[in-house]
């Protein structure tokens, strides 16, 4: 999806999906955020996977509670306690942003996440995740197709959406069928952050 976007926005700002094959020296990091003040950030390392996720206008939100809900951080484990304290993952006073919080160690068989007793079950998506992650649930190239065109309401190539989510290589002809405006080498910072393959 950064891939994507990448060339679909060449400004970064009014993107919604980015990927940083080296967000520091032993983790890359996948991130959203809407522009209204949702966002997600998946950091991976050799601890794993650790999601958090923030909808501003959640029941759950760490403002209406003065402190993330009970249950969404109490359980996160050692090993992604700095992700749990990372101040790009807060506000500018330390509040974690956070509604939805889930992680993956190596040897898990599945994704974890905190005992929490949801707001009244009347809230559909309390947390926000539903909304927040709808793109990694529904991983087809049909799905982001849909979102892309209706975001930056332009037409948008399926096949050329097919074979990024292929994991194809990027090539001259991908690039000028998502956006004739842009050359592959104008790519280069995007390519070599995000770590997707040019051909």
């Amino acid at each position: 999806m950064a891939a994507l976007e990448a060339v679909l926005s060449p400004e970064w700002e009014s993107r919604r999906h980015s990927f940083d094959d080296h967000w520091s020296e032993t983790e890359s990091m996948a991130s959203m955020r809407s522009g209204s003040g949702d966002e997600y950030s998946i950091v991976f390392s050799a601890a794993g996977a650790y999601v958090r996720g923030f909808d501003h206008e959640s029941p759950m939100s760490p403002y209406a509670e003065d402190g993330p809900w009970p249950g969404v951080l109490d359980e996160v484990p050692e090993a992604f306690r700095t992700c749990v304290e990372e101040p790009a993952f807060s506000d500018e006073d330390g509040m974690p942003l956070v509604t939805a919080c889930t992680w993956r160690e190596p040897a898990d068989d599945r994704w974890k996440s905190g005992t929490i007793a949801f707001p009244d079950a009347a809230t559909e998506d309390p947390d926000g995740a539903g909304y927040l992650f709808q793109l990694l649930v529904d991983r087809t190239p049909e799905a982001f197709h849909r979102w892309a065109e209706d975001y930056y309401e332009i037409p948008v190539d399926l096949e050329a959406v097919r074979h990024v989510f292929s994991s194809h290589p990027l090539t001259e002809e991908v690039v000028h069928t998502l956006n004739s405006e842009i050359v592959l080498a104008d790519l280069s910072e995007d390519i070599a952050e995000t770590g997707y393959p040019t051909s």
